[in-house]
């Protein structure tokens, strides 16, 4: 199966990459709104749309997924 867009991404090897598709869509959607607000790109000839190009650097392995410890205390 491949992601449909601009480009076609392999699921597969994304899913290898990451382990769960949920880490890859939280990864992804959190590096697409890095790139929508300015950062620059991690791969070369980044894709005119941040979800793609958010997808290939997770592809090329640019970008991960880590949970963040809480702190005690908190609800979240």
């Amino acid at each position: 199966m491949k992601v449909q867009g601009h480009a076609e991404i392999p699921l597969e090897q994304l899913l290898a990459k990451t382990g769960s598709l949920y880490k890859l869509v939280i990864a992804a959607s959190e590096r697409a709104k890095e790139l929508s607000n300015g950062s620059p790109a991690l791969i070369a000839n980044p894709s005119a749309k941040a979800t793609i190009t958010a997808l290939r650097e997770a592809l090329h392995g640019k970008i991960g997924y880590r949970i963040k410890a809480q702190e005690k205390g908190s609800s979240k």
